[in-house]
């Protein structure tokens, strides 16, 4: 007799695409936030069959996707019970963590003591320190830094502290150790950053373009998650994008990095062909990354589409032995005002080969009852948060 329910669980995080003002939005500053219901409106209708067909709009309606009389997938929404709204909040509460202490944004750019403190230890000066996009900044300050030899320090709605450098100015290991030493200074409570992003970039004035060394530097989970719980009985955990740096390798037994949605959506299909017993964690991020923080309904609208098309896939590789959770970890309404996530619930959809008819569950007032549902499903010990719902879709 194993010791699990079912071999594998497969749960794939849609960065950002939320589903409707959570009930505390309103102290989030997020009241009226709809990511995919605003989406759906802008685009006259959203064309997601097989989303339809898993039960998406039996959780709510949604514009363009029709609601099953029998959805194939288990469906609900998840509210947040954490104090944050971010990706790590987020993704850290979906195994098992509960986070009261709220990472730290950066709206005004960082403290100056922080900054001379990171420019004593990197024999560096920095320019920049504010929010700002990316490929923005390099544009703004490229030339500069090129010139002068400064490190770019910039932020973002999310708590990060991202350092832009010229590879052939700042060789690519000095730029690592640079945000060695900013996450080491980071790390202190007064800050609360919760990640360090090193964004490399090549090329010339009005034509840089940043390369595929970007390096994460995030915190170490304050508790151990479900996936250490996995790890460390000898289950196999995969993780797929951003989701080894988010958990910093914590409880991942193989990493695989992502250049866009589709090459994700393309090694978590190609995971299906591995031999493993554990669990295959995918975050898509260019939903957030490319479009909610951008703003752009449009590009949303259409990469959500796409996500769509791939599903059949995953639907063709899928075993008895296999289960599919798909979910989200906060909101980000490109409608909304700023280019902030939002507090909204997240959809929850739960599929498997032998489930004839999917019903409706209750709604979840946690995050953690996913990785409650991996943990009971395999067995191991369960987290202090989150609930069960293995029982409710066997």
């Amino acid at each position: 007799m194993s010791n699990y329910t079912y071999k594998r669980v497969h749960l794939i995080v849609l960065d950002s695409v939320g589903i409707g003002e959570a009930p505390d939005a309103e102290l989030f500053n997020d009241k009226g936030s709809d990511t995919l219901g605003h989406i759906a409106e802008h685009m006259g209708g959203l064309k997601m069959p097989n989303m339809a067909k898993l039960g998406l709009s039996n959780i709510r309606e949604i514009k363009g996707i029709e609601k099953q009389q029998k959805p194939l997938a288990h469906y609900t929404k998840m509210q947040e019970s954490s104090v944050g709204k971010d990706t790590m909040t987020g993704h850290w509460e979906l195994m098992g963590l509960h986070i009261d202490t709220p990472f730290k944004v950066y709206p005004d750019g960082f403290p100056e003591d922080l900054l001379a403190k990171l420019e004593a230890e990197t024999g560096r000066p920095i320019i920049g320190n504010k929010p700002a996009s990316g490929t923005e900044i390099i544009e703004e300050l490229g030339k500069e830094h090129m010139d002068t030899g400064a490190i770019i320090v910039y932020t973002s709605a999310d708590p990060v502290l991202q350092i832009a450098a010229h590879e052939e100015v700042i060789p690519i290991e000095e730029q690592y150790k640079i945000c060695e030493i900013a996450r080491e200074l980071t790390k202190d409570d007064k800050y609360l950053v919760g990640r360090v992003i090193a964004r490399p970039f090549v090329g010339e004035p009005g034509n840089f373009k940043r390369t595929a060394n970007r390096h994460d530097y995030a915190l170490k989970p304050f508790n151990r998650t479900v996936m250490n719980e996995l790890k460390d009985s000898g289950y196999d955990v995969v993780a797929i994008g951003k989701i080894s740096d988010i958990y910093n390798g914590e409880g991942v037994t193989e990493a695989l990095r992502t250049k866009s949605n589709k090459d994700g959506m393309d090694q978590f299909i190609q995971a299906f062909d591995k031999t493993f017993t554990g669990l295959s964690f995918l975050n898509l991020v260019d939903f957030d990354a490319l479009y909610g923080h951008r703003r752009d309904p449009e590009g949303y609208g259409k990469a959500l589409e796409e996500f769509d098309t791939r599903l059949p896939e995953v639907f063709e590789k899928m075993t008895e032995d296999d289960l599919l959770i798909i979910t989200a970890d906060h909101g980000n309404d490109p409608i909304h005002h700023g280019t902030d996530h939002t507090r909204e619930y997240v959809p929850l959809l739960v599929y498997s080969k032998d489930n004839k008819e999917g019903k409706e569950l209750p709604i979840r007032k946690t995050f953690a009852d996913v990785g409650a549902t991996v943990a009971d499903n395999f067995n191991v010990k369960m987290p202090k948060h989150g609930e069960s719902f293995l029982k409710d879709i066997k």
